[in-house]
C-alpha cells in the first residue's frame, strides 16, 4: 500500500476513535438525575479516605435484580461493599468480574459482599445470561433510574466504590484492578 494509502487508512481509524469516544461521553454525561434525589457525592478519582476524615454516606437507592425484584442499597447494612458499575461490553469489567467471584466466595460469610450495577443501555436483556455464563454469585442490579449520577456520574467503567459497615463511601476506583488488591481493601474494611 502506497504512503497516501496509509495515510487514509489511518485518518479513517482516527474519526472513528472520535466518534466513539464522542457517543460514550454523551452517554454518561447526557443522562440527568431524577429532580426528587439528592445531590450527588463527590469523591475524586482513584479517591482513598484517610480512616480519620470523616466519609460521606453512600447515596441510598432501590434499583430491580435478574429477576425484577427490589434490591435496596441498605438491603447491605454491616456489610462491606464494593458498589461495581459495569457492562456486558467492557473488557476490563469481564475481567474482574471472576475476581469478584473468588472473593465472594471466600469473604462472604464474613459480612463481604458486590453489588453489580448493570449500565448496558438499552439492552439489559443481555445482562441475566451473561450473569450466568459468568457464574455471578453476587446481586446485581439494573441501573434504569441513574443512580450513578448519585454517586457524581460515572465517566469509565468499571468503577467501584468500596462501602464500609457505616454505610460511608471510603473509597471509589475507576477501572479494573487485580485480585490482590481488592482482596487488601476487603480486610482492611471487614
Amino acid at each position: 500500500m502506497s504512503k497516501s494509502g496509509n495515510n487514509k487508512q489511518y485518518l479513517i481509524y482516527g474519526v472513528i476513535g472520535v466518534l466513539i469516544v464522542a457517543a460514550a461521553f454523551f452517554f454518561f454525561k447526557g443522562t440527568k438525575p431524577a429532580a426528587n434525589s439528592p445531590a450527588p457525592v463527590n469523591i475524586q478519582k482513584s479517591a482513598v479516605v484517610d480512616q480519620g476524615t470523616s466519609f460521606p454516606d453512600a447515596p441510598q437507592f432501590t434499583l430491580p435484580d435478574l429477576e425484577g425484584n427490589d434490591v435496596s442499597l441498605s438491603d447491605f447494612k454491616g456489610k462491606v461493599v464494593f458498589l461495581n458499575f459495569w457492562a456486558t461490553w467492557c473488557p476490563p469489567c469481564r475481567r474482574e468480574i471472576p475476581h469478584f467471584v473468588e472473593l465472594i466466595n471466600k469473604y462472604g460469610k464474613d459480612g463481604f459482599t458486590v453489588l453489580g450495577v448493570a449500565l448496558d443501555p438499552r439492552d439489559f436483556a443481555k445482562v441475566k445470561p451473561f450473569a450466568k455464563e459468568y457464574g455471578i454469585n453476587y446481586p446485581v442490579v439494573y441501573d434504569k433510574k441513574r443512580v450513578s449520577e448519585l454517586y457524581g456520574g460515572i465517566s469509565s467503567i468499571p468503577t467501584t466504590f468500596v462501602i464500609n459497615r457505616q454505610g460511608k463511601i471510603v473509597q471509589k476506583i475507576i477501572g479494573s484492578r487485580p485480585k490482590d488488591y481488592f482482596e487488601s481493601l476487603i480486610k482492611k474494611w471487614l
